[in-house]
Parts: structure tokens; sequence; C-alpha cells
């Protein structure tokens, strides 16, 4: 089973959005069964917090369910746990780092690495207002990794 954590600042938007696209997609794919997905933050500013209510909107527009989400923020031992921690920005990558102690077994990555677009980071919508951005971006990075995934083995 490959595990996938997502993670973002808030875990409010951004990677509850990637979690629950990812899921959607996996589930399309018929491959449920060999995936464990979810999600996290690197702050602690909204801990126990629902998915914001734009980003629940967006994912329902797509037809995504996002069962109750109550917003966590990584640890330490996640990094054991999970194959493959996945950040929406470069600050969520150093804050990624700094809780797990570095990064020994190159399980760290930016999601839009798997859209072809390394440098590029997935916008913060609660600063830029921009869910449909966001979502574009998020579905493209999901794709990426699951079409990367499923290349692998």
């Amino acid at each position: 089973m490959k595990k996938i954590l997502f993670v973002c600042h808030g875990n409010i938007c951004r990677s509850p959005m990637a979690e629950y696209v990812m899921k959607d997609l996996v589930k399309k794919s018929g491959l449920e069964e060999e995936f464990q997905i979810a999600s996290a933050a690197t702050s602690r500013e909204k801990i126990g917090n629902p998915i914001y209510p734009p980003a629940r909107r967006k994912l329902a527009e797509h037809g995504i369910p996002c069962e109750s989400h109550a917003a966590r923020q990584l640890r330490n031992h996640d990094y054991e746990e999970y194959d493959l921690i996945i950040g929406m920005d470069k600050a969520n990558l150093r804050n990624m780092y700094r809780i797990c102690g570095g990064d020994f077994n190159d399980k760290m990555h930016l999601l839009m690495e798997y859209a072809g677009r390394p440098e590029q980071e997935v916008a913060d919508p609660c600063y830029t207002d921009d869910f449909d951005a966001t979502w574009r971006d998020v579905l493209e990075g999901c794709q990426g990794l699951l079409d990367h995934l499923k290349c692998r083995g």
C-alpha cells in the first residue's frame, strides 16, 4: 500500500483539496485498496477546523465529496508512516524538513513536481482568493502523481 500525506500551512484549503482530489482519482482508477491518503498542516493555527467553505464548494462543483475533516499538524513520526509527503509550496517544504528532522529517504516533494513544473508552487487561495487556479494546479499535480505512481508499479 502506498501512503501519501499532502501538506500545506493550515490544512484547510490546499492539502485537503489535494487529499480529496487524489482519493477521487484513485477511486476512479479502481486503485482504492492500494492507497492511504491524508493531509496535514505545518502550523498549529487551524488545528481541528473543517475544510474552508470555498475549498469545500470547489470540490463539490466537481462532484468530489469531502468527508468530515479536522485540520491536524504534521508530526515527526509521520515521516516513518508515509511513503510520500507532498508540500504545496517551498515554505511548506522547509517546515516539513524542520518538523520531520530532514528528508533522508527522499519522501518530501512539491506537488507541482508531478505536473512537470518543479519550481511552481500551488498558490494559497486563502490569500489569492483564486480557488479556480488552485483547483487546476491541485488536479494537474494529483493526476501527474498518480501517473507517476502507476508507472513505478
